[in-house]
């Protein structure tokens, strides 16, 4: 048996008729006469060689067993179809299609999670690809091409051949488990450097030789801040983090802010840098401002 080929019309049509329940609603909706929906169900059903409709006994047009399982198979169709044209639509007004994301460690997960659901929500046709990364490593996906725009700190935003804008900003503060010795009041100067300091280390080459807020000679390094913030809590070392994520902790004085001397913590200034051979285009630059405007609330 040979098959016809069902055009997107008809298969609208199909759908139409699906969604709206008969053959009058789905002539109103697609501003057609009745008989234009009869027909073209008529040449769907000869086309495919399948009765779609059970018509005798209702006045409702029912689904036929084989109706019922080509009707996911039509969805999918019109579907695609409607992303293509959606896709192609933000093509002709300029919209990346494509956006590499990369994000430092530092940021808080949930102001993340906000601005990416509003952004999936505003722009759905943009396939993102997000990678979330530590000091230098955020700029070296820039210089890659893996990424066209990162949220990054303060230790890279002075490159050169990045530009930056300034966003916001995240508290770091020093932290212990509450039985380290670093915990008790009064602590002396120069007391943390007799105390392992746990320390996030960079995982490219970018910041080599850099030590940012390292205090001790006895350090550990960890390329991941989920690592470095559990070594924390068992009491294994001190070190600087990001209040937002530790907050439950303190609460809870699974952790505690340690009153030192030193005053080692400090605000972590967060930039959106983007490489200067390049301009952000329209959903890069909502971005930008989404993040902004979640860090300065």
């Amino acid at each position: 048996m040979k098959l016809g080929e069902p055009s997107l019309h008809h298969l609208r049509i199909f759908l139409a008729v699906v969604e709206e329940g008969s053959f009058g609603a789905a002539a109103r909706r697609m501003g057609r006469a009745v008989s234009a929906i009869s027909y073209g169900i008529a040449q769907l059903e000869g086309q495919l060689a399948v009765t779609l409709f059970e018509r005798e006994g209702s006045r409702k047009p029912v689904l036929t067993p084989a109706g019922e399982a080509l009707r996911a198979e039509a969805q999918a169709v019109a579907d695609g179809v409607d992303a293509m044209l959606a896709k192609t639509r933000s093509l002709h007004a300029g919209l990346e299609s494509r956006l590499g994301v990369v994000l430092d460690v530092m940021l808080p997960g949930e102001v993340t999670a906000r601005v990416l659901r509003a952004f999936r929500e505003r722009f759905p046709t943009i396939a993102l690809n997000l990678r979330v990364e530590g000091l230098g490593a955020v700029a070296q996906c820039l210089f890659d091409e893996d990424a066209q725009l990162a949220i990054g700190g303060p230790i890279i935003a002075d490159d050169p051949l990045l530009e930056r804008q300034a966003i916001g900003s995240v508290e770091l503060i020093p932290v212990a488990a509450p039985d380290h010795p670093l915990a008790a009041p009064s602590i002396a100067p120069g007391e943390s450097r007799k105390h392992l300091q746990l320390v996030l280390s960079d995982r490219s080459t970018r910041t080599q030789g850099q030590q940012f807020s390292v205090l001790s000679p006895l350090t550990w390094r960890l390329g991941d801040l989920g690592a470095k913030h559990s070594l924390l809590k068992e009491g294994l070392g001190w070190g600087n983090m990001p209040r937002d994520m530790i907050e439950g902790d303190l609460a809870a004085r699974r952790l505690v802010a340690l009153d030192l001397p030193e005053k080692p913590g400090d605000f972590y200034t967060l930039h959106a840098l983007w490489r200067r051979d390049t301009r952000p285009g329209p959903a890069t630059s909502w971005l930008i401002d989404a993040f902004r405007d979640e860090l300065q609330d």
